[in-house]
């Protein structure tokens, strides 16, 4: 997977160059701030020679290639736009800063 990142103020742009694959045979997850980008081609197929005659030769790739970017804890898969075209895969992903965590205060009740 060769590819290039930029930064924008609000924003991460990530392309990926995945030439010759599509879109059923790329996968992306996200688990714990980590997206995961797995791509997997020609692993399962069969693929037969529908015209009559001998294969001679054929050359194609086959195998799967994955990466993995941390992208905060704070991004859902809703925030990541997704595309694929031309055999360049092009995200969208918003930064977003982790929101600090204020303190809940608890009251004990006085009896009496």
């Amino acid at each position: 997977m060769c590819g290039s990142t930029r930064e924008h103020d609000d924003s991460y742009e990530v392309d990926i160059e995945l030439p010759g694959f599509h879109k059923d045979e790329v996968q992306l997850s996200l688990e714990n701030g980590c997206l995961n980008i797995t791509a997997a081609k020609g692993l399962d197929k069969d693929e037969k020679d529908k015209k009559t005659g001998k294969l001679i030769r054929q050359e194609r790739y086959a195998g799967s290639m994955s990466r993995s970017f941390y992208v905060g804890e704070d991004v859902t898969e809703e925030d990541i736009k997704a595309k694929l075209e031309h055999g360049v895969l092009s995200l969208q992903i918003p930064k977003k800063e982790a929101k600090p965590q204020v303190p809940e205060k608890k009251y004990i009740a006085i009896e009496g």
